[in-house]
């Protein structure tokens, strides 16, 4: 695996497998590997003859200076894993590589990202946009990679790729979970074990909604029902929305971690 930091180093090194007709895929992350990770890197694996996947903590996408200073880092435990998950290259760049002085050109996604994650973090779906753009011009794959954990996310870059024409398909792989049913996220590092089985309340709420859903219930209700007897989580929403497929959706807080979920419904 080659680990390169400059545009021109990956331009330069996907012209020839390009040229050939090889089958390019793009894994695009903020680091701080988990299984999840593991398992785009694995899904683009089986699917492309080259796999590039992208380490940038995007600065675009934080509200608070405080949280983008604590987000994980560990760009040499992270390469040992791409590695060892067949990934060809890591993109890892500085910030001035991707937004350089004088940077001032944007994405901005439309009603899509003015929902649910869009309220609670304003701009925080431009940045993810911006940099997804950029990252699938430098790359140029033919597929790219998303959790779909993040099933908003997903909605608005396919939004984002229908709407400017980008040539690239977009897959969303399903969410991997821990044994006690909370989705793997980088922001679980900061859970204490307490916090860690109190959370656990929100993968157990979103399940009572789809079997709510599968019974003709109150999806809603039923979450918002098992998320009341754990009154140390802080709800910030719990909603139902049609992103590829109706979905119940849910944010929550414990302590200073902010955890978002999902399930499909249907």
């Amino acid at each position: 695996m080659r680990i390169l930091r400059t545009v021109d180093e990956v331009r330069g090194t996907l012209e020839g497998p390009r040229r050939a007709g090889r089958r390019i895929g793009l894994v695009p992350t903020m680091g701080a590997f988990h299984d999840g990770h593991v398992a785009l890197m694995r899904a683009a694996r089986e699917a492309c003859d080259m796999v590039v996947v992208s380490l940038f903590v995007n600065p675009a996408q934080f509200g608070q200076a405080a949280d983008l200073a604590r987000y994980p880092r560990d760009e040499a435990g992270d390469a040992a894993v791409a590695d060892e998950a067949g990934a060809d290259v890591l993109f890892a760049p500085g910030e001035a590589e991707l937004y350089p002085p004088g940077f001032d050109t944007w994405v901005e996604p439309g009603t899509l990202a003015q929902t649910l994650e869009g309220v609670a973090r304003p701009g925080h779906f431009r940045g993810v946009a911006t940099v997804c753009t950029k990252l699938f011009a430098i790359v140029q794959p033919q597929v790219a990679f998303f959790g779909r954990k993040d099933a908003q996310q997903v909605a608005v870059i396919r939004q984002v790729v229908r709407d400017l024409n980008v040539p690239v398909e977009i897959v969303a792989v399903p969410t991997v979970r821990g044994p006690d049913g909370l989705a793997l996220s980088s922001r679980n590092a900061f859970l204490s074990p307490d916090e860690r089985a109190r959370a656990a309340a929100l993968p157990r709420a979103l399940e009572a909604g789809a079997a709510a859903h599968r019974s003709g219930g109150d999806v809603v209700q039923a979450a918002r029902a098992v998320l009341a007897d754990s009154p140390e989580l802080s709800v910030d929403y719990i909603e139902v929305a049609d992103f590829d497929g109706p979905a119940l959706l849910a944010a929550v807080r414990i302590g200073p971690v902010r955890l978002i979920d999902n399930v499909r419904l249907g």
